[in-house]
């Protein structure tokens, strides 16, 4: 594959859906990127066997293993760098990344949130958004920062709430969405057409 490919670093916590998404758009050149490495805090993340499927380098880091905070941080930077990862692509991962890894990479850590920021962050924003009632929920990729889905917003896409849906049914439909506008947000930032001003972030014309 060409040397000018974005290298990605993908960090997850479970089944790997969006990594799979991904992957398949590398492979196919959608992408001009190729997954260089993948990084769980969950040893029996599904996403683990689908990088070996693909002959991926995937590993576990469990956070028990360190005494604290920085030292797991610094452990993720360490297999980042080691990988060479240009951009650092956070889908699923149910940890807030630490500064170590952010300012070793400073607007190279996107990250996927399953509801409309600012509305609904957290672990749990699909079944919140359901609860609370709204008509309409959807996805957002950001930029990351230290704080929990609070980053600039590079896309969003709206996804209705149906009379009938249960968490499961909303999910599903969400999913879909969030496996077309990952690989999206990650094309422009590919093509150097994402720009940072304050809280906005500017799709440059490509």
């Amino acid at each position: 594959m060409s040397s000018a490919l974005i290298r990605l670093g993908v960090l997850i916590s479970g089944s790997g859906s969006n990594l799979q998404a991904i992957i398949d758009r590398c492979e196919v050149g959608e992408l001009p990127a190729k997954v260089v490495v993948v990084i769980s805090n969950k040893g029996d993340a599904y996403g683990l066997k689908r990088a070996e499927r693909h002959n991926i380098p995937g590993i576990f880091l469990p956070r028990k293993e360190f005494p604290d905070e920085r030292s797991y941080n610094n452990a993720i930077l360490s297999n980042l760098k080691e990988h060479g990862v240009d951009l650092v692509v956070m889908a699923g991962y149910m940890r807030l990344l630490g500064k170590e890894v952010l300012n070793a990479y400073p607007n190279r850590v996107l990250n996927l949130h399953p509801a409309l920021l600012p509305s609904f962050p957290g672990a749990h924003g699909i079944k919140d958004a359901l609860d609370y009632g709204v008509k309409v929920t959807g996805v957002t990729v950001h930029f990351a920062n230290e704080v929990f889905d609070e980053g600039p917003i590079i896309l969003q896409e709206a996804v209705p709430i149906l009379e009938d849906d249960t968490e499961e049914m909303l999910a599903e439909r969400i999913h879909a969405v969030e496996h077309v506008l990952y690989p999206r947000a990650i094309k422009l930032y590919c093509g150097g057409r994402l720009q940072i001003e304050g809280r906005r972030t500017r799709i440059k014309e490509g």
